[in-house]
């Protein structure tokens, strides 16, 4: 193998252990693909919990190469696709899950329906802190909730990665956002443009200060558990609830007193069944034109790793002390 058809990757062989540093074949895009040379790489939880084997949800067996979301160039275009050329700076979340090769690879053959142009203002790095966070704030606020101008939205936890997503997304449609955060974190909220409530702060209290009584038109809860419990009882008459972490038990009555609705969010769909691709490669153009025009932007963790260090990577993310979205340089633009 020389090296013009030969890559470099970590590869995660066993849950818990350390990823390993191999020389594979670099793929070959079939048709509808392109190969993208990975520039970067961003680290989600969830791959971490696919990395310990408690993702099974992910259907990304092992050995496997991870990482969900990535940011790199074009090398080479497959057979039908005709809406990027070689050279082109793209973004998208596109593998690391179902068996589909992620991005802690030098090269990946990928979908180009699951990829937009990156936007012309923001780094590699901040590209692809973003895919995974972005669609799942979109699909939520857009898709299932179809918020409009006017409308208050309650983001519960707006510090977290979907959250800081949500809150861009719904200030820069228009709607009048707030945020449960921890106490410590509320000015990041607020230098997005939430109005900032404490997460210790009961329900009673805070829709009776912020919304007199009334409740929220939407709110997305990104956190699960008896914070969504706190979102069924937030909401308006009529209004809708979100959760990208829906998974546990939860008694209904008080969302049905209020007649409102609820949707879950599950963004991996796309890539585990192929159904809503398009959608993908659509929601990271609406990202490509918010981030271009201003209103979107991206926290990325200073620190800096590489293919060798992807271990540390992921033990900063676990420590909780990463300031933003940890990213791994994979190769220099």
């Amino acid at each position: 193998m020389n090296n013009s058809d030969s890559m470099q990757a970590a590869v995660l062989d066993a849950p818990g252990a350390a990823f390993r540093i191999a020389t594979l074949s670099r793929p070959v895009p079939q048709a509808g693909q392109v190969l993208v040379r990975v520039i970067a790489s961003g680290i989600n939880p969830l791959d971490l919990k696919i990395r310990s084997g408690e993702a099974a949800h992910a259907r990304h067996p092992l050995p496997a190469i991870l990482g969900i979301d990535m940011a790199g160039v074009i090398e080479s275009v497959g057979a039908s696709v005709t809406d990027f050329d070689v050279g082109d700076h793209v973004y998208g979340m596109t593998g690391g899950i179902g068996g589909v090769q992620g991005s802690l690879a030098e090269y990946a053959a990928i979908d180009a329906a699951l990829l937009a142009r990156k936007p012309a203002n923001l780094s590699m790095r901040e590209a692809a802190s973003l895919p995974l966070v972005f669609i799942t704030a979109w699909e939520g606020l857009v898709d299932r909730a179809h918020v409009q101008a006017g409308q208050t939205v309650l983001v519960q936890g707006g510090a977290g990665g979907v959250g800081r997503m949500a809150i861009q997304i719904a200030r820069a449609l228009g709607a009048s956002v707030y945020a449960t955060v921890g106490g410590s974190r509320a000015a990041s909220v607020e230098a997005l443009g939430a109005i900032a409530i404490d997460s210790q702060t009961s329900v009673d209290e805070y829709i009776a200060t912020h919304t007199g009584g009334r409740g929220f038109d939407i709110v997305y809860d990104t956190a699960g558990g008896t914070s969504l419990d706190a979102s069924f009882k937030a909401v308006t008459h009529f209004g809708h609830v979100l959760s990208s972490l829906g998974w546990g038990t939860h008694a209904l009555a008080p969302l049905s007193f209020r007649a409102a609705t609820y949707s879950g969010v599950f963004t991996l769909l796309p890539l585990l069944s192929g159904d809503g691709r398009a959608r993908h490669g659509e929601i990271m153009r609406e990202a490509t034109k918010q981030a271009e025009a201003g209103l979107l932007s991206a926290l990325v963790d200073s620190r800096h790793f590489d293919l060798r260090s992807v271990d540390a990577a992921h033990a900063l993310v676990a420590s909780g002390q990463a300031l933003g979205k940890v990213v791994v340089d994979v190769a220099d633009i």
